[in-house]
């Protein structure tokens, strides 16, 4: 798994990476986005900046990782089947885009992105890198039982997924329900399960 801007060879303390994450949340819903700082942050979760830094590179990465996921997420549980593997991976996605605090941070991170390539770099680094392994272990797991032939781009099928609730939830401003999510995991999986070797 991606880890982040931990130095080699240093001990990860697991309650500073808490306290940190925590710190955020509350900080964001307090005085929001723009109004955060990493003094604040790191006040309040009764560390230091240095601290800060040596596991991220930058506001915009804490405050994702705060509000949408970190990068040490695991794949769901095996279902056995892709496509409950999929709707599993679906719903925690849904969950984690649809906080009040992910809907604040994500067009604040979205603007970061766009003004900076380091930024984006390390969010590309880190936290996608983590979503497309986690869509590989799926892929390679369906692909062992027999349903699919071969596994399929892990690139594609993590932009047909997340983009589609990405889109739904933070650009058309839209619920997703479990009826519908279930039918877009439908059709991903059964447009992965056609896929043959040489298409």
């Amino acid at each position: 798994m991606m880890t982040t801007g931990q130095a080699l060879g240093r001990p990860r303390n697991s309650g500073i990476d808490a306290a940190l994450l925590s710190a955020s949340r509350e900080l964001l819903a307090e005085v929001g986005y723009a109004h955060v700082t990493m003094d604040e942050i790191a006040t309040r979760a009764g560390t230091s900046k240095a601290a800060i830094y040596r596991r991220f590179q930058s506001k915009a990465e804490l405050l994702f990782a705060a509000a949408m996921h970190t990068s040490n997420i695991e794949p769901p549980p095996d279902t056995g089947s892709l496509r409950g593997d999929l709707l599993a991976l679906a719903r925690r996605i849904r969950s984690d885009m649809s906080s009040p605090t992910a809907r604040e941070v994500a067009p604040q991170v979205l603007a970061e992105i766009s003004r900076s390539p380091e930024v984006s770099q390390r969010l590309r680094t880190v936290f996608v890198a983590t979503e497309r392994a986690e869509i590989d272990v799926i892929l390679t797991r369906a692909t062992k039982r027999g349903e699919l032939t071969r596994t399929p781009s892990v690139t594609t099928a993590h932009r047909m997924l997340g983009g589609a609730l990405f889109f739904t939830i933070f650009v058309i401003d839209e619920t997703i329900d479990d009826a519908e999510l279930s039918a877009v995991v439908g059709i991903l999986s059964a447009g992965l399960s056609a896929e043959q070797p040489g298409c």
